[in-house]
């Protein structure tokens, strides 16, 4: 089951976990970082053109003729701001572009390293109510955006602002120790305030984390459970549950925003004290002569340059916050290192299908106690059917077999390997599953039935559906083999699981309730179907149909998640035991007696 994440985030913690994702791209980086730094000092030409304008302008009032010396200074800065709008043109380019291409590449990887890290999980992750699949689905694209945004801000909006910052801030105290100090005076007051918005927000960024993740997954639950709801007339309470989830997370929204409207504020404030006190103490060292004109207008202007990561501080402060919720919640997913599926290395050429259980107990991550001390024997080649009433644990033994879940304890060997050894891919290749629901993947009926073997022909596809008696169907449809596999009803859905299977053709065969969205002549028709493919295979089958259990080599009653009873039909339907109690309420079910007299 998965566990909470406990690891505590900050700056330092998320670029060491994302540096991974960035490193490919690191020739990209140092670029971005020199076009920053160009870029820094192409930002200060205009504080330093200004004030030298100013003052040589002041010096030119002074003369009788100031226009003809006045016409060369205009020339001269005029080449020297074209010439540096210029060149801002191609840094900025270069700083936006390459910045937006390490932001793309990266995303790509972190949603591709979600993927690939959730197929290496168990089923037990999958299990566990916080991996429901909406709220896995908010994780991963809230984290993945909020960690590219984070590369977004520091490659195209910190470093830019705060390299300009550092060079304004060391320009200005070369000008004038004084002026340098009171703007940086400022700049602690502002990251104080800063650090006390996050504070404040820093739980109701997870509130409303998890508050986006059960509104995302509600809407999945309604539209998938929309029969029942509909059917119980159940809508005004799913509208009220819904209502709930969204009320709260409005609340969380509302207090972030007026939180950061009332700190943006006071930050605000800060900022225009700086700027007043550089007015006042530049006038002041004009005043006495200390400073020229123009420096006024410089010191104004380089102040500018460091409060405009300031001003944008809040907005990036903000986004960095987020990425830490997300981030942490990313994280998480990549870091359910206990949760990855035992892999075995062991390989055999030809699996002929033995397996064995031995004293085997198993929980479900939920807590549900679901086999106590099973032991039985499939032999290979021949069909095992296992009966019960549902919950006994039935489908629990094929998760077992299959290796989607590992035992609490006791062993399972197949071939006489310990099942746990076998490498999983190619124990999986050799079992063919049909269940009672199987899922089809949105796409043609082609498509759905190429699933069992990838590089299947059509001629093989073809020969699979007929096997399968869906052949026909299919070709009554508008569009045959290329129709949307998702429009067909329950029971073509089934077949097409079934046409898999033929056209996977293992030597093992898995099969829980295979014919139970069928019609009458449909499970006919597939039961001799599946009876010809059994030849030779190792078959477990879980059905509540006689027909399907009677003919097996074995059976294996189940009772509450342990074996109270095995032998063949004629053997057990002899005792008085829960066999013949559910093969009597069966018959009844089936009212057989009524059945009987018609073919008299």
């Amino acid at each position: 089951m998965s566990k909470p994440f406990t690891k505590t985030l900050n700056l330092a913690n998320i670029v060491r976990q994302l540096w991974p994702f960035v490193k490919p791209y690191r020739t990209l980086v140092f670029g971005t970082l020199l076009l920053t730094l160009v870029g820094s000092l192409t930002a200060q030409v205009n504080p330093l053109i200004l004030k030298y304008t100013v003052d040589h302008v002041d010096a030119l009032l002074q003369k009788s003729d100031p226009m003809q010396e006045g016409l060369s200074l205009l020339l001269y800065i005029s080449i020297i701001l074209f010439a540096k709008e210029l060149v801002n043109i191609f840094i900025q380019f270069g700083q936006k572009f390459y910045g937006e291409k390490i932001r793309i590449q990266v995303s790509n990887r972190l949603s591709q390293a979600a993927i690939e890290k959730i197929l290496t999980y168990g089923m037990a992750f999958y299990a566990a109510p916080e991996n429901q699949s909406g709220r896995l689905q908010t994780r991963i694209d809230r984290g993945v955006e909020s960690l590219t945004r984070l590369v977004q801000n520091f490659f195209i909006d910190i470093l830019p602002l705060f390299s300009n910052a550092l060079l304004a801030l060391i320009i200005m105290y070369a000008a004038n120790l004084y002026v340098g100090l009171v703007a940086t005076v400022i700049l602690p007051a502002y990251f104080y305030v800063s650090a006390r918005q996050a504070k404040r927000l820093q739980g109701v960024r997870r509130q409303l984390r998890r508050g986006r993740e059960n509104k995302n997954n509600g809407l999945p639950n309604l539209i998938e459970s929309i029969t029942v709801i509909k059917s119980f007339v159940r809508e005004s309470y799913e509208e009220k549950k819904q209502l709930e989830i969204q009320d709260q997370l409005t609340q969380d929204q509302l207090y972030t925003r007026k939180t950061n409207f009332r700190y943006d504020g006071i930050k605000s404030f800060i900022e225009q004290i700086g700027v007043v006190l550089i007015i006042i103490l530049t006038t002041y060292l004009v005043l006495g002569h200390q400073i020229s004109i123009g420096a006024i207008m410089l010191h104004i202007m380089l102040f500018n340059n460091v409060s405009a990561p300031i001003r944008q501080l809040h907005r990036i402060y903000d986004e960095v916050n987020d990425a830490f919720v997300y981030a942490e919640a990313y994280f998480q997913i990549l870091d359910a290192t206990e949760e990855t599926e035992q892999r075995g290395t062991y390989k055999e050429e030809v699996v002929k299908g033995g397996f064995e259980m031995r004293h085997v107990n198993f929980t479900y991550p939920n807590g549900t106690k679901a086999l106590h001390d099973v032991s039985l024997k499939i032999e290979n080649g021949k069909t095992t059917a296992l009966v019960g009433l549902s919950g006994a644990g039935k489908s629990t033994i094929l998760n077992l077999l299959n290796k989607f879940y590992a035992p609490d304890n006791g062993s399972i060997l197949l071939d006489g390997v310990l099942l746990r050894e076998y490498d999983n891919h190619m124990l999986r290749d050799e079992i063919g599953l049909v269940l009672q629901k199987n899922h089809i993947f949105k796409g043609s009926i082609e498509d759905n039935i190429r699933y069992g073997k990838m590089n299947a022909t059509k001629e093989e596809i073809i020969r699979a559906a007929k096997k399968a008696y869906l052949h026909d169907q299919i070709m009554e449809l508008p569009q045959q083999y290329e129709n949307e596999a998702q429009s067909l009803s329950g029971g073509q859905q089934q077949r097409i699981a079934i046409a898999r299977l033929f056209l996977k053709d293992p030597p093992v065969i898995f099969l829980d309730e295979p014919t139970a969205s069928l019609d009458a002549i449909a499970t006919e028709q597939i039961k001799n179907s599946l009876d010809a493919i059994k030849q030779n295979r190792t078959v477990v089958i879980i059905s509540h149909s006689i027909s399907q259990i009677v003919d097996a080599d074995m059976i294996y009653v189940l009772k509450q998640g342990q074996v109270v009873e095995n032998g063949t039909h004629e053997q057990l339907i002899t005792h008085n035991g829960p066999y013949r109690e559910i093969f009597n309420a069966a018959a009844r079910s089936l009212n057989l007696a009524r059945i009987a007299k018609s073919f008299q």
